[in-house]
């Protein structure tokens, strides 16, 4: 078998570093380079102090960060909780908006991540609990809206199937108040998940 020269067990032999300027008397440890033997072409010889101007350091590889997204903008992997929270309300009043249209025109929907005091201290909240949502009747010129409170409902759901059921049952029984109808007369599969 014919190998080039410098090839020694299938591995490329590297020519061993220079060991730049070593004290009298002392030898490098072995496997650790002592400079390279070039001097800075920017620095005087016998100059001390840094090699570079003082300034923001230098980006190095081990500070850059990276590089680029994970993940394409369009994919599930980019999404965040609270924009693939907000796609299930969507859905959810999307859903009820397909039967309710007429009546659901005068309504928003609004997510807000925890519920204020204003919420908290609301009528049909018991004592030390946390609402998960709350209609905001409309009148005198108001829109009624409804809002979902995020963390509490994701607090709540024990997974990501048992999250979008959750907000359809919220989402359905504000709506059923609003009307003065009773949840299952809204959607009749609520309930039944």
């Amino acid at each position: 078998m014919c190998r080039p020269p410098g090839l020694r067990f299938g591995h490329a032999q590297a020519p061993a570093p220079p060991l730049g300027r070593v004290p009298p008397g002392r030898l490098p440890r072995a496997g650790r380079r002592h400079g390279t033997g070039r001097r800075d072409p920017g620095r005087e010889r016998g100059a001390r102090g840094p090699a570079h101007p003082p300034g923001p350091a230098r980006p190095g590889p081990a500070r850059r960060g990276l590089r680029g997204p994970l993940a394409p903008p369009d994919s599930p992997l980019s999404i965040t909780r609270a924009e693939a929270f907000n796609i299930l309300v969507e859905d959810a009043v999307d859903r009820l908006e397909a039967r309710w249209r007429k009546e659901l025109a005068g309504v928003d929907f609004a997510v807000a991540p925890v519920p204020g005091p204003e919420a908290i201290s609301g009528v049909g909240v018991s004592p030390g609990g946390v609402p998960l949502s709350r209609l905001y009747p409309g009148g005198a010129g108001r829109r009624a809206h409804i809002v979902l409170y995020r963390r509490p409902i994701e607090a709540r759901a024990k997974g990501r199937a048992d999250l979008a059921i959750l907000v359809q049952d919220l989402v359905t029984e504000q709506v059923a108040d609003l009307l003065g109808l009773t949840p299952e007369q809204i959607d009749p599969d609520y309930g039944l998940d």
